[in-house]
């Protein structure tokens, strides 16, 4: 009879110790669904890491699918209008469907929130929330911040297969912009 009660006992608190981190998981991803929801662009400052060279600037996001990126050097800069995808520089202009790039997939609100409702998250030293997202080839690592849960980063392979690590911060939400930053810039 004692055994069965220290069972007993031990099955009770392994229920609710699952009933509870299953509910802190489910709020937290309610949470970050909620703030995508509520979130119409972004402001943030970024440091960019592919394959160890480091560049930093800033972005705006404009959802669904807008992004305008000023890099700190070389006058960089990376522009979305919703349909295609721009890199220029002093020297040079690539232009690319958007659809054939991750940040298709990134830019893209409802997207992210319909992928979270089915995703484990993971929790990345009490600090971040991390989501996987494989779609159409690609591996997307999405981060949000585990107290603001704020989207600050993603992790994707490049047009080139080169991995690539966008960290955000100084983060700005629904602030007025306008709309000429997502226009293709000319090129040269």
């Amino acid at each position: 009879w004692q055994k069965r009660r220290v069972v007993m006992l031990r099955l009770l608190i392994i229920f609710f110790f699952s009933f509870f981190i299953l509910s802190a998981n489910a709020d937290n991803k309610e949470k970050i669904i909620n703030n995508l929801k509520n979130t119409s662009n972004l402001s943030f400052k970024f440091e960019q890491n592919i394959n160890g060279k480091i560049e930093s600037g800033n972005c705006t996001i404009e959802y669904p699918k807008k992004m305008h990126c000023s890099y700190e050097k070389n006058n960089k800069v990376l522009v979305s209008n919703g349909k295609s995808f721009v890199i220029k520089t002093l020297s040079s202009y690539y232009r690319y469907p958007l659809e054939k790039t991750p940040l298709n997939l990134i830019l893209d609100k409802n997207f992210l929130i319909n992928k979270i409702h089915s995703l484990e998250e993971r929790i990345i030293d009490n600090s971040y929330i991390s989501y996987s997202i494989i779609e159409n080839e690609n591996k997307i690592n999405v981060f949000f911040d585990i107290i603001t849960l704020d989207l600050i980063g993603w992790q994707t392979k490049d047009i080139y297969q080169n991995t690539s690590l966008t960290l955000l911060g100084s983060i700005s939400k629904n602030q007025k912009n306008e709309k000429k930053i997502f226009r293709l810039p000319i090129q040269n």
